[in-house]
C-alpha cells in the first residue's frame, strides 16, 4: 500500500539521512520516478523532505525534524518479537540483553500491542540445529563476535581437517572478522586476510594472498587473541560494499559444488529417478539432470546419468539407498563393491531365518 510505503520512506530518511532516489528505489522495490512521486506527496503532507545535490547530496529531513510515524502496527509487533533467535542469542552471549531489551520495548508498547507481540512467541518457535545433533556453542564464540560487534582484527588458531583420515594440523591466521552466520546447527566466522600483514601469517600459509575472503568452522578455532602487530588490533576498516547474506550466498553453493570431486554413471529406473534427490547431494542431481550425458528413458524407462558425488565412498552410502532401482555402472571399482553387497544381502536373505527362541 502506498501509504505503509509512504511512511517507510520517511523512517529511512529520518534513520540514514543522504540516501539517494536510487538507494531509496532499491529499499523499497519500486522506480525511482516513484520515490520522487512519493518524496513530493510527503512534502504536500507536511513532512519537510528535501534533496539536494552534489556528494553529501541525496534526501534529508529539516535540520531537527523528526517524524511522529513510529507506533507499531500489530502485526509489526509480532513479526519483531519473531525476529530474534533465542538459541543464537544464547550461543553469542546475548540472551540476557535481549531478554532485557524485549522488556524495555513491552513496556513502551500500549496494552493491546503488548497482547499481539507476546502471543506470537507462544505460536512460534525456531529450532535452528540439525536432526540427532545435540547442539553445543563453541567456547569462543562469544569472544569472537565481540570482535565481529568491535571491527577488531584477530589472530586465530585453527584445528585444519586433514585429508584421507590424517588428523588436523593446527595453523595460525590474522582475520578480519566481519560476520557470522548460523546454518544447520553450525556457527562459521567469515572474514578476510588483511591487506598488510607485517611477518605474515604463522602456519602453513594455505589461506590465500592478502585480501582474500575466509570462512572458518568456529567450533575448530582452538585458540583467539587480538592481532598482535602494532595497530593491528584496533578497529579495521570495513568494506562498506560487502554484503554478509549475498557473499555467504555464493559461498554455501561454490563450497557444495567444490565437494563434488567425483562421477559416478548410474542407470535409474523411473522410481530410482524420482527418489534419488532425497538420498544423493541435491547439487549433483541439478548437474546431472541437466547435463548432455543424461539419457532419454529406455525400453525399460530407465535413464542412464553421470552423477557428480562427493566421493565413491559417500557414493555408495548414498545409492544403497536406492536398492535395486539403481545400477552402478562405473566406476569399475564401485561398482565391484556393490556387486559384493548383493552377495552379502543374497547369503543372508536366500534363506529362512534360524529359529532362535
Amino acid at each position: 500500500m502506498r501509504a505503509a510505503r509512504l511512511i517507510r520512506m520517511a523512517l529511512l530518511v529520518q534513520s540514514s539521512p543522504g540516501l539517494t532516489a536510487d538507494a531509496l528505489a532499491r529499499e523499497l522495490d519500486v522506480s525511482r520516478r516513484t520515490v520522487i512521486r512519493d518524496a513530493q506527496a510527503l512534502q504536500e503532507a507536511g513532512v519537510p523532505i528535501r534533496s539536494e545535490r552534489g556528494r553529501a547530496g541525496g534526501y534529508h529531513l529539516a535540520p531537527g525534524h523528526r517524524t511522529r510515524l513510529t507506533t507499531l502496527h500489530p502485526t509489526e509487533a509480532e513479526t519483531l518479537y519473531l525476529s530474534g533467535l533465542p538459541t543464537a542469542l544464547r550461543d553469542l552471549g546475548l540472551s540476557d540483553a535481549a531478554d532485557t531489551a524485549r522488556l524495555k520495548l513491552s513496556a513502551t508498547l500500549l496494552p493491546s500491542l503488548r497482547a499481539a507481540a507476546e502471543s506470537s512467541v507462544r505460536r512460534f518457535h525456531l529450532d535452528a540445529p540439525a536432526w540427532f545433533r545435540e547442539p553445543s556453542a563453541p567456547e569462543l564464540l562469544p569472544e569472537l563476535a565481540r570482535a565481529v560487534w568491535a571491527d577488531r582484527t584477530v589472530e586465530l588458531d585453527y584445528a585444519r581437517p586433514g585429508r584421507d583420515g590424517a588428523p588436523p594440523r593446527t595453523v595460525t591466521r590474522l582475520l578480519e572478522p566481519y560476520g557470522l552466520v548460523l546454518k544447520a546447527g553450525v556457527w562459521y566466522v567469515v572474514g578476510r586476510i588483511p591487506a598488510e600483514r607485517p611477518g605474515g601469517d604463522r602456519g602453513d600459509g594455505g589461506d590465500g594472498g592478502d585480501g582474500a575472503w575466509r570462512t572458518y568452522r568456529v567450533d575448530r578455532v582452538t585458540a583467539l587473541a587480538p592481532a598482535p602487530t602494532p595497530g593491528a588490533g584496533e578497529r579495521f576498516v570495513r568494506d562498506p560494499s560487502f554484503d554478509l547474506a549475498a557473499h555467504w550466498q555464493a559461498h554455501a553453493a561454490g563450497f557444495a559444488r567444490a565437494l563434488l570431486r567425483t562421477t559416478v554413471t548410474v542407470r535409474l529406473t523411473g522410481r530410482g529417478l524420482r527418489r534419488l534427490p532425497a538420498v544423493a547431494d541435491p547439487a549433483g542431481v541439478a548437474v546431472a539432470l541437466a547435463s548432455a550425458s543424461a539419457t532419454a528413458p529406455d525400453a525399460a524407462g530407465r535413464v542412464t546419468l553421470d552423477l557428480p558425488v562427493e566421493s565413491e565412498d559417500v557414493a555408495f552410502g548414498q545409492l544403497t539407498g536406492l536398492g535395486a532401482d539403481v545400477e552402478v555402472l562405473a566406476p569399475a571399482g564401485l561398482r565391484a563393491r556393490f556387486r559384493e553387497h548383493a552377495r552379502a544381502l543374497a547369503a543372508v536373505y536366500g534363506a529362512e531365518p534360524e529359529d532362535r527362541r
